[in-house]
C-alpha cells in the first residue's frame, strides 16, 4: 500500500511539472495600440496551439480588442495592457478590430 501511494504521489508530481512547463512553453504575442491603431496590424500565430496576446494601449482613451472570428473582446484601459489568449485555431485569417475605434483599429491574425 504505502508503494502505491508513492507511485501515486509521483505521479501527481510528475503531471504538475509536465503541465506547469506546458504553460511556460506558450508562445506570446505583443501588439501596441497608438493612434487608434494596432501595430503590427497582421500578427502571424502558429495554428492549433494555443497562444498568448499582449495588446499594450499606448493611448490615453480605453478601446476594446474585438474579434468575432475568435470570439474575444477586452477592454483595455488608456495606458493599460491585456492579456488575451487565443486558439487553439485552425489554419486561416482571423480579423480584430477596436471596437471604440473600429475605422482606423483594425487588423488581422494568420494562423499557419
Amino acid at each position: 500500500m504505502l508503494r502505491s501511494i508513492k507511485f501515486h504521489l509521483l505521479s501527481i508530481t510528475l503531471l504538475s511539472l509536465g503541465v506547469f512547463h506546458t504553460a511556460n512553453a506558450m508562445e506570446t504575442f505583443d501588439v501596441s495600440i497608438r493612434n487608434h491603431m494596432f501595430e503590427p496590424a497582421e500578427i502571424t500565430i502558429p495554428a492549433n496551439q494555443k497562444v498568448k496576446l499582449v495588446v499594450k494601449n499606448l493611448d490615453a482613451t480605453p478601446e476594446e480588442f474585438e474579434s468575432y472570428d475568435l470570439n474575444r473582446e477586452k477592454i483595455i484601459s488608456g495606458n493599460g495592457k491585456a492579456v488575451i489568449f487565443i486558439g487553439p485555431v485552425k489554419p486561416g485569417t482571423y480579423k480584430f478590430f477596436g471596437e471604440f475605434n473600429p475605422k482606423t483599429a483594425q487588423g488581422i491574425i494568420i494562423a499557419k
